[in-house]
């Protein structure tokens, strides 16, 4: 969660360099497509992930289940960029979660070994699990399991009607493309079966499966999901995705759905990661900035005009300076989790000088602690 703890009251010249001017140029303007992105053309498995697969395939085939186990989400998507990844969710064609962890344990009685406790993770929209999910220990790497579903959304809601689905219905109803990806452990094949996924993450490209503003209407969040994977990996926004993420009603449903702690959550997310000046560009470009950094309605002094350009600008400098210094500049922890802690409060202390030197004079650093709680809804 985005708070102000631990930020500065005052200033320090880690950040008092001079900020460049506004031009009124929105940085997405600024260049076109990008090259094609380097895909591999299979997923390459870890001696661990096929012992995993091995298993699960082996619990299938010993009861006669018959079910179809496919990896979902940014797992393919990691795998297809050559990266690692440890975040193994499995989604079930015929069975629950929780029914597929017991098969699990049953087999694993049989064969003489120790049997493996089961965590559900109840349904919490409010955290984004629409449904049920269970989550086990297997050969050392948690794996969660839940069954293939479709989803629809009342109109004034961000929660769904969750039902069983298809493949084909759980990939549709994904927030991007590049995220509806499966890899069939069965049939050891990737499904792309939007027709687009793959496509897109050649291009890298951000766009959603299905038409872009009724899926920001069924859930505002995506609109900071997509500009947080295009952050990530230096992607480009699809001009339809720009568009509807720019559209009023969209921004007010960001608004008034999702909750500050959410939006936030978000947010942290993007300036713990590798590009959050590009991320935080994106919400200044698209129109977003004072909806995802809701200000006060009476707030004294009042913002100014442009006021998300310049806090952007500081945070661009901040960023551009502190890579210029080296990660020795973020030394107050010795390990590389207290350096990322300390690099994340620094760039909102950047971010967000030009909102505390509104309070100076009269209001001092406990004004700006409070006015950073509120725009991420910690009071």
């Amino acid at each position: 969660r985005a708070t102000a703890t631990g930020v500065p009251h005052r200033a320090s010249s880690f950040f008092s360099i001079p900020i460049r001017a506004f031009t009124g140029v929105s940085g997405m303007a600024a260049g076109t497509h990008k090259p094609t992105v380097e895909v591999r053309e299979s997923v390459e498995l870890t001696e661990e992930e096929e012992r995993i697969f091995a298993r699960l395939l082996d619990v299938v085939r010993h009861f006669g289940l018959g079910t179809q186990l496919r990896v979902a989400g940014g797992w393919v998507r990691d795998k297809l960029l050559g990266k690692g990844s440890a975040d193994i969710d499995i989604a079930l064609d015929n069975m629950t979660g929780q029914n597929f962890c017991e098969r699990v344990n049953e087999y694993s009685k049989f064969m003489g070994e120790e049997q493996k406790g089961i965590g559900v993770i109840q349904c919490n929209p409010d955290q984004s699990k629409h449904l049920e999910t269970a989550r086990m220990l297997i050969y050392g790497i948690w794996i969660d399991f839940v069954n293939l579903r479709s989803e629809k959304y009342a109109e004034n809601s961000r929660i769904p009607t969750v039902e069983i689905g298809t493949a084909k219905e759980d990939a549709l109803r994904r927030d991007l493309t590049i995220n509806s990806l499966f890899f069939n452990i069965n049939t050891k094949s990737v499904e792309d079966l939007t027709g687009r996924g793959l496509e897109d993450l050649k291009k890298g490209l951000i766009d959603t499966p299905l038409p872009a503003k009724s899926t920001f209407l069924d859930d505002p969040l995506r609109v900071l999901r997509a500009i947080r994977f295009a952050a990530r990996f230096s992607f480009t926004l699809a001009e339809d995705l720009k568009e509807a993420a720019s559209d009023e009603k969209v921004k007010s449903e960001l608004g008034s759905k999702i909750s500050r702690e959410r939006i936030g959550h978000e947010v942290d997310l993007m300036m713990s990661d590798k590009h959050p000046v590009n991320a935080l560009r994106y919400i200044r470009d698209l129109g977003l900035f004072y909806v995802v950094f809701a200000f006060p309605e009476k707030l004294e002094p009042p913002a100014l005009d442009k006021h998300d350009w310049l806090c952007v600008s500081h945070l661009e400098a901040a960023w551009k300076l502190a890579h210029s210094i080296g990660r020795s500049v973020f030394s107050c922890g010795s390990d590389s989790k207290s350096q990322d802690e300390q690099q994340r409060l620094c760039l909102y202390s950047a971010l967000f000088t030009p909102v505390r030197n509104m309070f100076y004079m009269d209001k001092k650093s406990k004004k700006v602690f409070q006015l950073l709680a509120i725009l991420f809804g910690t009071l």
